[in-house]
């Protein structure tokens, strides 16, 4: 059924009913899509990404209908345009938190504005002090982040030491099955991480962020350490955000084949406290969080902070 003839009945489809319905599902994709709620491809595959992308269009255009497609969500979702979309009200000023939302915002990444729902961002090469360092290899000096924005003004929840890299041990030692090398994430923003369980090859399973959609990474087949010339890849790779057992800054050792590390136990489990306070995730337990990775020194040379 096409969306527009779905505007016309009085029905209430839930998520599966939609899921069900192949034409429909792509209809409403395209429009998610369009409104930047939702990334390509509209596949008619509506999963959770879809799901989370239509329940966050009825939240911000408070459809009376909540949890499901009736027949004035249809209307709403016919009827809106780019120009229709809020736009949020921010007040950046020169620290690191506006500086990193400046960053998204010249990139064209989704922004979370709201109270009570959270920005994962990690910067590659930054100290907690905010200072840059020189993104040495097989260490603890990336910055993990919780951005929150409240009245308009980013604030930082949380910030700990962690690492987007693999190890010296996994670099040379490669997981691959393909033989490619060891995975480091591409920079850029990605919707992939569901609250679950990290085995990390059955020692200290761990509450973490487990990928569940797909991300991109540079298979470092040479073995230097860098992602220049490096072919990528996309998939699911297993690539969580879990703790990295309190080994020392200056030694990943075994924490990080390719995932996003916190460095501490103890700042892992107030990184996944702070996670699950989100509205987001208080509404729905399997929702998909979005996560950001971006380069010290690219931040730092477009915008200078205090």
């Amino acid at each position: 059924m096409k969306l527009q003839d779905f505007a016309t009945l009085d029905q209430k489809y839930g998520f599966d009913a939609i899921a069900a319905d192949k034409e429909l599902a792509q209809d409403i994709q395209k429009v998610l899509i369009s409104l930047k709620f939702l990334e390509p491809p509209a596949d008619g595959s509506f999963g959770p990404l879809s799901t989370d992308a239509l329940i966050e269009f009825e939240e911000t255009f408070n459809c009376p209908e909540k949890n499901f497609l009736g027949k004035e969500a249809a209307s709403k979702l016919l009827q809106t345009s780019p120009n229709d979309l809020p736009q949020p009200k921010l007040n950046l000023g020169n620290d690191l938190a506006s500086s990193i939302i400046k960053y998204m915002q010249s990139k064209g990444y989704r922004i979370a504005t709201e109270a009570n729902k959270y920005n994962i961002v990690y910067v590659e090469g930054l100290d907690p002090d905010g200072k840059l360092n020189n993104d040495a290899p097989n260490c603890f000096n990336d910055l993990r982040m919780i951005l929150e924005i409240i009245d308009g003004k980013p604030i930082i929840r949380g910030k700990w030491e962690g690492t987007t890299e693999p190890g010296t041990y996994y670099t040379e030692n490669t997981m691959s099955s393909s033989g490619g090398g060891a995975a480091r994430i591409a920079f850029g923003q990605y919707k992939s991480w569901q609250v679950g369980t990290h085995y990390g090859g059955g020692s200290e399973p761990h509450e973490a962020l487990v990928q569940v959609q797909p991300i991109t990474v540079y298979r470092d087949k040479n073995k230097d350490y860098i992602r220049s010339g490096d072919k990528t890849e996309t998939g699911i790779f297993e690539i969580d955000q879990h703790w990295g057992f309190d080994y020392p800054r200056n030694d990943i050792s075994y924490a990080s084949a390719g995932c996003l590390v916190g460095r501490t136990r103890v700042g892992h489990r107030e990184f996944m406290q702070i996670l699950k306070q989100d509205k987001r995730y208080l509404r729905n337990n399997k929702y998909t969080f979005q996560t950001t990775i971006i380069p010290g020194d690219e931040l730092r040379k477009l915008f200078q902070w205090e």
